[in-house]
């Protein structure tokens, strides 16, 4: 048996915002990360909407990129002694995901870290408040998901959460949110919307609800990702749909191995400054081709390639076609194909001039790897991977190799 599970209100479309009117409580907790919310006008916004509808809010502020252990604890303190029956989070992926996690340390102060991040083995949730999400990039997908990330930089880990009880009560996808957007933010976010959906569309627990949900986004992408970077408006509002369609997939139907790797070489490569959309864009390309090593993967990849009309006759040209189209992107978003390309803040620079010196990466492949394989996310990929085969797709991922295994 399988299950699909989505929030129950997603609000979306010019004006969702006005969706906080009608939300029932006394207390809301309001998460933020920095001041971009501040500055456009848009925390008035939700302050004045929830105010209408007869709150008492409280600011979390300052939450950062890749949400520490620190951070939620602290988060979950001030819930604690404010005791809000709403907790409302507002941003990309690292407010949302904090705040989720804060969530969970509010209504079980005595539960641990590791007990949180035990995959769906959480606690029943909703004991004292509700959770609304709002997202302000279009990529995440975690205004309507399952998961959250969270860092232990002192580990040099993220963690990522998996429970179905931290799946949002209420999401809004307002395309006020992401109007001003900044460019290199949309290329990062939209691939990383495209690796929900292609990972979606292949994992061994997708089914024919996840599917739909998940070329359809992937049909979105295609259409709109490069005209939303140009800054067009319409394209910008339709990315930010096609990017829940593409949350909707993955939170029911699950990832793989891009994530896996993202999730560990983000983390601890110099000092966690790999951006994770700009890791799902490097990897993805190399992790098609090696998932097609699977006959049943392969085919699957094919069926994308189909649908999105790439062309291509036999199943090895259609998953080629597929790398291309991936490749596409990054070339035209000026994004690293691998991770000797990563300048400062994702930038492309020449090969061997990243960020990250060959001498790190070697010195980390073995507990990177390993760690990998222990992510949440290996699990449902739908081609197995060891840690030997683990060091050589890392290693491909680093230098551009191509990958023949």
């Amino acid at each position: 048996m399988k299950q699909y599970i989505n929030p129950r209100f997603v609000y979306h479309g010019e004006g969702a915002l006005d969706a906080l009117k009608g939300l029932k409580g006394k207390k809301a907790v309001i998460c933020i990360g920095g001041g971009s919310i501040k500055r456009h006008g848009h925390l008035d916004t939700i302050e004045a909407n929830l105010a209408e509808a007869g709150f008492e809010t409280r600011l979390i502020e300052g939450i950062e990129s890749n949400p520490s252990v620190e951070t939620v604890l602290a988060g979950a303190k001030v819930m604690q002694e404010f005791g809000p029956d709403w907790i409302v989070a507002v941003g990309g992926g690292s407010p949302i995901d904090a705040a989720k996690a804060m969530w969970v340390k509010y209504e079980y102060p005595d539960i641990t870290f590791e007990q949180m991040c035990t995959p769906f083995g959480l606690p029943e949730m909703r004991t004292k408040a509700k959770f609304c999400a709002i997202t302000t990039t279009s990529g995440t997908g975690t205004e309507v998901t399952a998961f959250a990330v969270i860092t232990d930089v002192h580990k040099g880990i993220k963690y990522p959460m998996a429970d179905f009880e931290i799946t949002p009560d209420v999401a809004i996808v307002d395309p006020a949110l992401v109007a001003a957007l900044p460019q290199k933010l949309v290329a990062f976010t939209g691939m990383d919307a495209l690796t929900h959906a292609i990972e979606a569309y292949v994992s061994t627990a997708r089914s024919c609800y996840t599917d739909a949900m998940a070329l359809h986004a992937i049909k979105m992408i295609q259409g709109n990702l490069l005209e939303s970077y140009k800054g067009d408006p319409t394209a910008r509002a339709a990315m930010h749909d096609a990017q829940c369609l593409a949350g909707m997939a993955f939170s029911s139907g699950l990832l793989g191995i891009v994530h896996s790797m993202a999730h560990k070489t983000g983390a601890v490569y110099d000092g966690g400054h790999i951006i994770h959309g700009c890791a799902n864009a490097m990897y993805l390309p190399k992790v098609i081709k090696y998932n097609a090593g699977n006959a049943v993967a392969a085919d699957r990849y094919a069926e994308i390639a189909d649908a999105i009309n790439l062309g291509g006759i036999t199943r090895a040209e259609k998953v080629d076609a597929l790398i291309q189209f991936c490749l596409a992107f990054n070339h035209e978003m000026n994004i690293p194909n691998c991770i000797s390309e990563y300048g400062e803040g994702g930038r492309k620079v020449e090969a061997g001039q990243g960020i990250v010196t060959q001498a790190e990466f070697e010195d980390k492949l073995s507990s990177v790897a390993a760690n990998a394989l222990l992510d949440a996310c290996t699990a449902s990929n739908p081609r197995p991977i060891d840690q030997g085969l683990m060091e050589r797709l890392l290693n491909a991922v680093y230098f551009d190799e191509e990958v023949l295994f």
